[in-house]
């Protein structure tokens, strides 16, 4: 079970051979303890318990006051099976969080406190420390060998693992590591010292922070998947970048979502491109006929390349132009399936790999997820799966292709569509494997080993087993402008579902992979709502508006006059106050989430509450009775200051100024002093927090702000110096508009790139209007005291 020590030199630091060392995790008798305090009671006698042969104690980013070793849970079973339901324990009256499928596709938060709470197919459980000394548990679900373990409710309270082949000729009746336990003060580093543990021990993935993501995180981009669905075409395409750009939000990303690909039903003869289909859904039943784009760009014409004699029609020439005419434009990426499509390839057709239509098979416990019309379509009609030992060819053919014509990466969508097909393949597990090996193979070799956007990819198969190089992914289901499913009210009460998908899944998922909030449209009713959830999330910002429709006033609070955004430094997270709470149908709880800045954090507030999970009805539902004002209270301590790979140090500092962009007013806060907000159904405020220095040489309080004009005001700030001798600040500025300061004393004079500007000063702030430097955007203030 346990990985040899050698693998230590695999990149992540710190872990040592711990079996010298005490274990906080035990089983006495029929219960599971945690440094002394119960968690679990009435464990079956076919529970096994090994101490993990590795700490995370001399790894110096870590607090010295959590606890550093984890325990691995297995069991015996009678017999050999492919799927096996095992309690492990009873779980009462101890609050939880955790991260459950609620589609095939996607997760989300889930609360409770027994273990008859908790959901199917969940991936991850945290359990709540108390005030008698026990601390934060993780109960992590693992693979083992050929075996993939989630857990899910029991009866009478108990936790049961599910560990699961997807195959019936793959079984087994002997575990030791299906889930992994750990414990810590905090819960924020309880789930990264214990996954850099799990990165050591499975030896299969590689954590973010070993990893670079795209450039496209730094962009602001459009989608073209709303503003035309499957009836994307290169006019319309180029006239969408035309209007971003002639309304001052040039696009840094282009992508071309579903709608370019070669295409067509098993009825139609091979010879004919199927994509009549106009109607998202429609698309599902299809089949990929050739690697090249269809006829819609195939038979793109460039009038610029016709005289210079260069490539002249297809994608190609339609990449090149749009470039070329729209220098912003850095990134072209483009959609794709992970089997080429949503049905896979079409068999027998020349060109294409050897493939043979399988009918997909839900397990038990996706047959419990809500019901979604990919799986019903995808389900019906099968899906043309190339054999996995050749799974290299799928993507060699996608991918050279796309390559060649100047495509920088790719999207990759229905991720999660393996477990479904694994009966013949040998089981989930090697499945995955052969898949995930072609694809970061072939991402290394065409895509810099990073152009990836994952996508229907939230289950810990992907996690484990396919992020090697893959940084970036979506962490929450689609943006749905409307329900789906016709609940008019669902305009308004699904966008809150998205806030909290995002939020809380990248407690889990940003250890692997870069936080991507997905698109959303910058016309719809709550755009404000995305768009400022959006500028604090720390990933990429894009939109599908429809043509010509946009709202620029918004845009531009996101947006550079460059095409790129100011972007946080750390990916957001929850706040630790609302880890345990419902902050979508409890009627009270708001949704604060928190990110860091360069010199300054941010906190995010927002009023999701009106609807989400129904445990009855197996869907997300709305709860109107919910959806009212709520009230919180946040402080300076809502933001985990030694977060990520630039902290930002605050021992000694007493005062913070607390800067709200909403109702734009400043007030100065001790560390631990509560500032009470109250909000109506999805609205929302951005708070940005920063430490005050003292001048020692007059005396003069002074805190950063930002471009008070952006939504994330603090990603401005590029630099900071402050001189007590000279009693001035100095600093360095991305964007434009007005730009602020607190300050407990009127300035002498202000300075922008050395030149004397006027500056207002009022309620102890300093204002200066900051022009767009050309071409980087990059200005120097100075304030002289």
């Amino acid at each position: 079970m346990a990985p040899s020590l050698s693998k230590v030199s695999s990149g992540v630091s710190g872990l040592v051979d711990s079996h010298n060392q005490l274990c906080p995790i035990t089983l006495e008798g029929s219960n599971f303890i945690a440094n002394g305090h119960v968690f679990l009671s009435d464990v079956p006698d076919n529970i096994t318990v090994t101490p993990s042969p590795y700490t995370s104690s001399h790894d110096k980013s870590i607090s010295t006051t959590t606890a550093t070793v984890g325990s691995f849970v297995g069991f015996d079973s009678a017999e050999s099976d492919s799927r096996h339901v095992v309690p492990i324990g009873k779980l009462k009256n101890i609050r939880f969080m955790s991260i459950f499928r609620f589609k095939v596709w996607w997760t989300t938060h889930w609360v409770g406190s027994n273990g008859g709470d908790l959901e199917n197919e969940t991936q991850m459980v945290i359990l709540d420390k108390s005030d008698s000394g026990r601390p934060y548990i993780l109960l992590l679900p693992l693979l083992e060998g050929p075996f993939r373990a989630s857990i899910q409710p029991g009866t009478d309270d108990n936790v049961d693992i599910c560990v699961e082949s997807g195959s019936a000729k793959v079984t087994g009746d002997r575990f030791r590591s299906v889930l992994y336990v750990h414990v810590g003060e905090d819960p924020f580093n309880l789930v990264k010292e214990a996954m850099k543990v799990i990165r050591v021990h499975l030896g299969t993935f590689k954590l973010l922070e070993e990893k670079t993501p795209p450039g496209i995180v730094d962009k602001f981009g459009w989608c073209t998947w709303d503003a035309f669905y499957l009836t994307v075409h290169p006019q319309g395409v180029w006239d969408g970048v035309k209007g971003l750009v002639d309304g001052g939000c040039p696009p840094g990303l282009v992508l071309i979502d579903d709608g370019w690909q070669s295409i067509s039903h098993d009825e139609d003869p091979i010879t004919k491109e199927g994509m009549n289909c106009t109607v998202a859904g429609e698309q599902m039943p299809c089949r990929l006929l050739k690697f090249q784009e269809n006829y819609k760009f195939r038979n793109y014409v460039s009038s610029r390349t016709l005289s210079s004699g260069g490539l002249n029609k297809g994608m190609g020439a339609f990449v090149k132009d749009l470039k070329e005419e729209f220098n912003t434009v850095d990134f072209v990426y483009v959609w794709h399936a992970l089997c080429g499509y949503w049905g896979g390839l079409r068999p027998n057709v020349p060109g294409l790999p050897e493939n043979k239509v399988i009918r997909p098979e839900l397990s038990p416990g996706l047959k419990k997820t809500m019901e979604d019309l990919a799986v019903d379509k995808i389900v019906s009609t099968g899906v043309g799966l190339v054999p996995p030992e050749i799974a290299d060819q799928l993507y060699e053919g996608i991918h050279s292709h796309l390559e060649n014509v100047g495509i920088d990466g790719v999207k990759v969508d229905v991720v999660h569509i393996l477990e479904m097909l694994c009966e013949n393949y040998g089981g989930r597990v090697d499945l995955a494997k052969a898949y995930f090996r072609a694809l970061t193979d072939s991402v290394r070799k065409h895509f810099k080993g990073n152009g990836v956007i994952a996508s229907m990819e939230h289950c810990n198969d992907f996690m484990f087993l396919g992020t090697e190089a893959i940084c970036l992914g979506r962490v929450g289901d689609d943006f749905w402008c409307t329900d789906p499913s016709g609940d008019p009210n669902g305009t308004f009460w699904l966008q809150g579902c998205h806030m909290v998908h995002c939020a809380y899944n990248s407690l889990w998922m940003g250890n692997f992979i870069h936080p991507d909030w997905d698109m959303f449209q910058s016309t719809h009713p709550c755009a404000e709502f995305h768009a400022a959830s959006r500028a604090i999330s720390g990933g990429p910002i894009y939109v599908s508006d429809t043509v010509g429709k946009h709202n620029f006033s918004l845009l531009k609070r996101l947006v550079l006059p460059d095409g790129s955004i100011l972007r946080c430094e750390y990916y957001a997270l929850p706040t630790r106050d609302c880890l345990f709470d419902d902050p979508l149908h409890d009627g009270k709880t708001m949704l604060k989430i928190w990110n860091l800045n360069k010199y300054t954090g941010v906190i995010g507030a927002f009023n999701c509450q009106g609807g989400g999970w129904c445990r009855e009805t197996r869907r997300n539902r709305c709860a109107s009775q919910f959806s009212h004002m709520v009230t919180a209270k946040t402080n300076p301590k809502d933001i985990e200051w030694r977060s990520g790979k630039t902290p930002i140090a605050i021992d000694g500092v007493q005062v913070f100024a607390m800067y709200f962009s909403q109702s734009k007013k400043l007030i100065l806060s001790k560390p631990a002093e509560n500032t009470e907000i109250s909000l109506e159904p999805f609205d929302f405020e951005l708070i940005t927090v920063s430490p005050v220095t003292v001048l020692s040489g007059k005396s003069v309080h002074f805190a950063p702000i930002g471009l008070v004009n952006m939504l994330n005001a603090g990603g401005a700030i590029k630099s900071l110096a402050y001189n007590d001798l000279e009693l001035s600040v100095q600093i360095g500025v991305k964007g434009a508009g007005e730009m602020r300061v607190f300050a407990s004393e009127k300035p002498e004079t202000c300075k922008i790139d050395g030149k004397d500007v006027g500056f207002e000063y009022e309620e102890h702030m300093i204002s200066v209007q900051v022009p767009w430097s050309s071409p980087s955007g990059l200005s120097t203030i100075e304030y002289q005291f």
